[in-house]
């Protein structure tokens, strides 16, 4: 579909024209910079600017957002051309609703001028930098935690142009300790296990190992940054043209740079903040000591959940999340998977029961006009199933309890890596250990125990703990043996 471009494109100038209700609570230029964002992507935009704009409008405050592009230039472009005003439409069932965002003050595209981002990063009047960078961009071994030999990275450590997240973010600190500009924290709203602590240990090795740092480094980054946990919840799919043409019928201008989310938005932010902070609680987002408790239970009761619906309803032929949901029976497995196993795995938050929160979870997934194909959720999922599933199990079974819905997600994935829907139609297979789990499927294809056998020895994917539970083996072959001999759907119906 060919993308709309009317003769109005949205900008300051534009904005009596919208209605009222899509107008931004505040306007860019009014409100002076306090944050430095990391990661000008969809879900920044559709989650902490819309947080932080909600914050400023009801408790006031300097807290504009400068947003920077860690590599494409294209949404810079498009923001900066709007006068940094984009829109965030709401998608459900029951239609969408569109409004506009000011809470940018500005962007950049730091590839173009590292300099200038630097110099961001040591402003006195900023005192909040968040990040959403993906994993990759931490640079970090997703086993030890140690940083990459990457060589741009080795490059920024020596004293290059910083073209790297963690160089940025060194450079920053080195002149801002220089500048005797004040404390910072050090926000990551990515989707990373402890993302605070991940991004401590980050920043720790990089001032280690960097060349040339001031003396008394290390002592002010320990003094002056903090890195507070977060969880961050809301699902923003890609933006496409239709994305553009919906937001450009509901406001009657052209956004190039238009996102679309479901309604449901969460933000869990550990409070940890020297420099003083936005109002976030004002905009509903949830502040704690904490947010481990907040993090297993999203990766447990939502994204686990989202992973079995995603190998089973790409194994049943099922192209978006919300239509494996009607594949009969998975509700009812789904609910007995949450109930049984993930509730009993963990203690959930103070005031937050496990069963409700996955019963809103299969609403969310379940909205038909959010599009997330099953393929797209299926990637990945030797770096996924730890955190959301294995870790289930393995507190489960140390506990002395059966794992038994666990193991069902669990032979759903390895009958998915074998690259074949239930009808035959291959299946794309993208993960990062592709070739180890490949070659031990493979190893193992004579049987279903032989190939749960072959991929339970990658240490690299299942824990030593789940590996050697010979319940849990059984469960799993089990279920892999039903899956491979009647399908999802027949197998569904006989779970009990």
């Amino acid at each position: 579909m060919a993308v709309t471009v009317g003769a109005s494109r949205l900008g300051l100038g534009m904005l009596r024209r919208l209605p009222a209700e899509a107008r931004p609570l505040i306007r860019p230029g009014t409100v002076p910079t306090g944050v430095v964002h990391l990661g000008l992507g969809a879900f920044h935009r559709a989650h902490q600017a819309v947080f932080t704009e909600a914050a400023v409008g009801a408790a006031g405050g300097d807290w504009g957002i400068v947003a920077v592009a860690p590599r494409s230039s294209a949404v810079v472009e498009a923001i900066a051309a709007q006068d940094n005003l984009f829109s965030v439409s709401a998608l459900s069932a029951a239609g969408s609703a569109t409004r506009v965002v000011g809470a940018l003050s500005g962007v950049r595209h730091a590839p173009s001028d590292p300099d200038a981002v630097v110099a961001l990063l040591a402003d006195p009047a900023v005192r909040v930098v968040t990040l959403t960078v993906t994993e990759k961009a931490y640079q970090l071994d997703p086993v030890t935690g140690q940083l990459s030999p990457d060589s741009a990275l080795a490059a920024d450590l020596a004293g290059g142009a910083p073209s790297t997240v963690p160089g940025l973010l060194l450079r920053g600190l080195v002149a801002r300790a220089a500048a005797d500009a004040g404390p910072v924290a050090l926000v990551s709203c990515d989707n990373l296990p402890a993302n605070g602590r991940r991004l401590r240990g980050m920043l720790d090795q990089a001032v280690d190992r960097a060349s040339g740092v001031p003396t008394g480094l290390v002592e002010w980054v320990a003094a002056n940054v903090t890195c507070p946990g977060t969880m961050v919840d809301r699902i923003v799919p890609a933006s496409t043209p239709e994305t553009i043409e919906a937001a450009r019928r509901a406001l009657g201008v052209t956004d190039l740079a238009a996102v679309a989310a479901e309604p449901y938005a969460q933000w869990v932010i550990e409070d940890d903040f020297p420099g003083g902070r936005p109002g976030w609680e004002f905009a509903g987002a949830v502040l704690t000591d904490d947010a481990g408790p907040w993090e297993r239970l999203k990766l447990r009761a939502l994204n686990g959940v989202h992973s079995a619906i995603a190998y089973l309803g790409a194994l049943a032929g099922r192209e978006t999340i919300a239509d494996a949901l009607e594949i009969p029976h998975l509700r009812d497995v789904l609910r007995q998977l949450i109930a049984e196993d993930v509730a009993a795995s963990f203690t959930p938050p103070d005031g937050v029961r496990v069963v409700d929160y996955g019963e809103q979870a299969l609403a969310r997934f379940g909205n038909p006009a959010i599009h997330h194909r099953t393929l797209q959720v299926a990637i990945d999922g030797s770096q996924k199933l730890p955190q959301r599933v294995l870790h289930t199990i393995a507190d489960l079974r140390a506990a002395g309890r059966s794992a038994r819905w666990g193991a069902l997600v669990v032979a759903s994935w390895l009958r998915f890596a074998l690259g074949y829907a239930d009808d035959g139609r291959p299946l794309p297979f993208q993960d990062p250990l592709a070739g180890p789990i490949r070659a031990a499927l493979d190893a193992g294809a004579q049987s279903p125990a032989g190939a749960v056998d072959a991929v339970f020895a990658l240490r690299d994917v299942i824990p030593v703990e789940v590996a050697e539970d010979d319940e849990v083996r059984a469960d799993v072959i089990a279920w892999l043996t039903a899956l491979e001999r009647h399908g999802v759907e027949a197998t569904l119906a006989g779970a009990r």
